[in-house]
């Protein structure tokens, strides 16, 4: 049996979703909050598979109620049941640790459906949010990094060489703690997550001799 906590500031909509999950023969609602902070403080009370929480809940929003139940509870999955259909929504929520999202107006369609997907700990997206996280995707995987500036060109030079910051410092005339802004600033920008990534930016761009 499935344990759901809905989280809904309209009376009307918890009812619905009541009605349409109980009709499901493994799903029970085992508790419902109509603010975020209520929502919060159930999940941690009842222990939900998984959460149904709108994303425009008062008091704290979707986003931070995700973030706080995932948190807490790693183990109970949240399923974002809102209007909402915006590309910044969707990021935040997926960086906070949704991994379902459905829209109210595809609720009859897709609603159980991703009931029984986040239960078996699979992701569901209902269509529209699918092809808009890919639209995303698309649109990150080709912006064009930010221009290294020439200092920062010198730093991932000489760090792909194999010098430590302490080397770089001196060589540049500049303090360590210069240095480790600049590699970090430098990251950012390529969205690199590690000193492997860095070299091998840096070799590519021949800035360093393989």
């Amino acid at each position: 049996m499935t344990r759901i906590l809905i989280a809904d500031d309209h009376e009307v909509v918890r009812d619905g979703l009541r009605k349409l999950l109980e009709a499901h023969p493994n799903c029970e609602v085992v508790a419902e909050a109509a603010d975020g902070r209520e929502a919060v403080a159930k999940a941690l009370e009842v222990t939900p598979d998984i959460a149904v929480v709108d994303y425009s809940l008062p008091l704290i929003n979707g986003v931070e109620v995700t973030r706080r139940i995932r948190s807490r509870l790693p183990k109970t999955e949240v399923l974002i049941f809102t209007m909402h259909d915006n590309e910044t929504i969707f990021d935040e929520l997926l960086r906070a640790g949704a991994r379902g999202y459905v829209l109210k107006s595809d609720a009859k369609l897709h609603l159980l459906d991703a009931i029984d997907s986040l239960a078996a700990h699979r992701p569901f997206f209902s269509s529209p949010v699918s092809e808009a996280l890919l639209t995303s995707f698309r649109k990150q995987q080709h912006k064009e990094p930010r221009a290294l500036s020439p200092r920062e060109r010198e730093i991932v030079q000489l760090i792909a060489e194999g010098h430590s910051n302490k080397d770089v410092a001196t060589k540049l005339s500049i303090s360590v703690k210069t240095v480790e802004t600049h590699r970090a600033t430098t990251m950012r920008k390529l969205n690199l997550s590690s000193s492997a990534a860095l070299v091998r930016y840096a070799v590519r761009n021949k800035l360093a001799d393989a």
